[in-house]
């Protein structure tokens, strides 16, 4: 009788060994879940918007250098035509503010000087108008200052008849 309690005590002492390394097994495959499910969820929510954020600087920076690349040598130069220094007030919804600036237009060819300085007036009255109604945020950043040059290039070209602007030069620009 002691052997069978002996045999008995042995298979029970056995089970439990086996039973513990199951839920051993199990706890360490829980664990392993836990821990990938959270290296992904980091992935997914810090790193790589991290990433995306580093690449979209890089593409701004990289632009930043393409539009501050030197001008080649070779380069024709048109003749000028300066739009003396103008104030003019921009839509603000708290408090008022205005845009400080002076410009330069870079012409295809001297004939159209003449043209230029007959149609001044309405120049002037485009370029007030179109800056007048940007808003502040839209004149604080580089691509905003870009597109409204490339706005006003495109309003002037449309006024002109024998000749066109090839470049809009901002030369003095303040926005507060």
């Amino acid at each position: 009788m002691a052997e069978k309690d002996d045999k008995r005590k042995d298979a029970s002492s056995e089970e439990t060994k086996k039973g513990r390394k199951k839920k051993l097994i199990i706890i360490i495959a829980a664990a392993l879940v836990v821990l990938l499910a959270g290296g992904g969820a980091y992935y997914f929510f810090v790193f790589k918007p991290k990433q995306e954020e580093l690449k979209r600087k890089q593409a701004e920076e990289s632009k930043a250098a393409n539009l501050m690349r030197p001008v080649p040598e070779e380069a024709d130069i048109g003749p000028m035509v300066e739009i003396k220094e103008f104030v003019v007030n921009i839509i603000s919804e708290d408090t008022p503010h205005y845009v400080k600036a002076a410009l330069s237009l870079e012409l295809d060819k001297p004939a159209t000087m003449d043209e230029i300085n007959k149609r001044m007036p309405q120049i002037r009255d485009a370029v007030l108008l179109l800056i007048g109604n940007k808003t502040f945020e839209e004149l604080q950043d580089l691509q905003g200052k870009n597109q409204v040059k490339a706005e006003l290039k495109s309003k002037i070209n449309s006024f002109l008849k024998t000749g066109k602007v090839n470049n809009v030069y901002l030369t003095d620009f303040v926005v507060q």
